[in-house]
């Protein structure tokens, strides 16, 4: 199963990601957000991700001129919508800066039933989405409320790779193994404070994903890790 470790904001934290063989690093442009980064600070934090692993910019109902602004600037590989964005509305914002995309869907288990779930992931498949991410809903959030959903919603048989975000951390993780999911993102479950990653709630979570990988590890913080 791939990881994605998300909202960045520290130099140190981005550099223990990469010795932990995170297979993605999310950065959120999304200002009201605790965890928002500006365009300066994610160019010098995506210098510090080598090739290889993923680069994803989170935003939130970005206009088009925004985002071409910020692809300018700072190298990223993969734009996650999180906010209000329509299927076609993504299509039309990242072919205006040639990225592949992923939309993040907020399941919400009291309107939403497997059915309408897997008519939204369809939806986003035929406008041309990688992925899906399947997240808790808010009503006045877009994310990163640490809340987890129904995932008996999560579809076997979606039109799309699904990720799976939304309260997740070392000690639930090992849950999400029969889930119909390729991929899991964490954000505040590897976190000392919004924004500020733990050196060793990430290494607790990488060996609970990838379990065959670090087989001979332990749970102690790695030798060549600092924090």
């Amino acid at each position: 199963m791939h990881v994605k470790f998300c909202g960045f904001t520290q130099l140190d934290d981005i550099k223990a990601a990469v010795k932990l063989n995170a297979d993605a690093i999310g950065f959120v442009f999304y200002p009201p957000s605790p965890r928002a980064v500006t365009i300066e600070q994610a160019q010098i934090l995506s210098a510090a991700v080598p090739a290889f692993i993923s680069v994803v910019a989170l935003v939130v109902n970005m206009p088009e001129d925004e985002l071409i602004e910020l692809a300018n600037h700072v190298s990223f590989d993969i734009i996650q919508f999180h906010g209000d964005e329509t299927p076609e509305q993504c299509r039309q914002l990242a072919s205006s800066v040639n990225k592949r995309w992923i939309k993040a869907l907020r399941v919400n288990a009291e309107q939403d039933t497997l059915d309408s779930v897997k008519m939204q992931i369809d939806s986003f498949a035929a406008a041309g989405a990688s992925s899906i991410l399947l997240d808790a809903y808010h009503q006045h959030k877009y994310g990163g409320t640490g809340a987890r959903f129904d995932w008996s919603l999560i579809p076997n048989d979606s039109s799309l790779p699904i990720i799976l975000a939304g309260g997740l951390d070392a000690d639930n993780v090992a849950a999400t193994y029969d889930l119909p999911i390729y991929a899991v993102d964490v954000s505040g479950g590897i976190e000392s404070d919004k924004g500020k990653k733990d050196v060793g709630k990430m290494h607790a979570f990488m060996k609970s994903v990838k379990r065959d990988r670090w087989q001979n590890e332990t749970l102690s913080e790695p030798s060549n890790i600092s924090s």
